[in-house]
C-alpha cells in the first residue's frame, strides 16, 4: 500500500535528544469534540489554532499544547504533524520496559475514535502500511498503545483496538507488541 501523507506543520514539537532515534510506536486514539468525526478540530487542537469557545468540552481542555506525529482518520487518511526526526508532545509522563520519557524515543500516531470504542478497517490498513514505512526509516523495536507506556494514567486506545488484526496486517512476531490476546 502506498502512502500518501498529508503535511499539516505543528508548532508543537522539540529535539530528540543527541543520538536518539524512534524504537517505539505509540498508538493513541482521539476525537474533538469526543465521538464526533470528521471534523477540523484534531488538527487545530495540534496546531494550535482550536477555537476554544466552540464547544464546551474545550474549556477543559484550553490551552493544551500536543500533537502526534501522525494522525489516521476514520477513513484511512494519513496526516503527518511532525516530522520523524523531532520529539512530538503525545506520551506525556511515560515509559516503556524500564526505559522513561517516551516521547524521547517514540513515533506517536493517533487514530481518529474513542478510547474502547473499535476502529475503521481503513485505518488499521493505513496503520500497518505505516508501521512497515517507519521500520523502514528508524530502528522499530515495538509497537504499544497508550495505556502500555501510561498505565493508570491513559486507556487508549482501548479494548476497542484490535491489536490481532494489527499483528496480522503488519505480519511482525508477537513480541513486537504489547502482551496481549494475538490470536483473536
Amino acid at each position: 500500500m502506498s502512502l500518501h501523507i498529508r503535511t499539516v506543520p505543528s508548532p508543537h514539537f522539540g529535539p530528540r535528544p543527541p543520538g536518539v532515534a524512534p524504537s517505539l510506536i505509540v498508538i493513541h486514539s482521539i476525537s474533538l469534540p469526543p465521538g464526533q468525526y470528521g471534523g477540523p478540530e484534531v488538527e487545530q487542537l495540534f496546531t494550535g489554532t482550536l477555537d476554544w469557545d466552540a464547544h464546551p468540552y474545550f474549556q477543559g481542555i484550553r490551552g493544551l499544547q500536543v500533537s502526534a506525529h501522525y494522525f489516521i482518520r476514520r477513513t484511512g487518511e494519513p496526516v503527518q504533524f511532525v516530522a520523524d526526526e523531532h520529539r512530538a508532545w503525545h506520551a506525556g509522563a511515560s515509559a516503556w520496559m524500564g526505559r522513561p520519557n517516551c516521547n524521547d524515543y517514540s513515533i506517536g500516531i493517533e487514530l481518529e475514535g474513542l478510547e474502547g470504542e473499535t476502529f475503521e478497517p481503513a485505518q488499521y490498513h493505513t496503520l500497518a502500511a505505516l508501521c512497515h514505512t517507519l521500520a523502514s526509516r528508524h530502528p522499530i523495536e515495538h509497537v504499544v498503545g497508550h495505556e502500555h507506556v501510561a498505565p493508570g494514567r491513559k486507556r487508549d486506545p482501548g479494548p476497542g483496538f484490535d491489536w490481532a488484526c494489527l499483528q496480522r496486517l503488519t505480519g511482525w512476531p508477537a513480541h513486537r507488541f504489547p502482551a496481549v490476546d494475538l490470536t483473536a
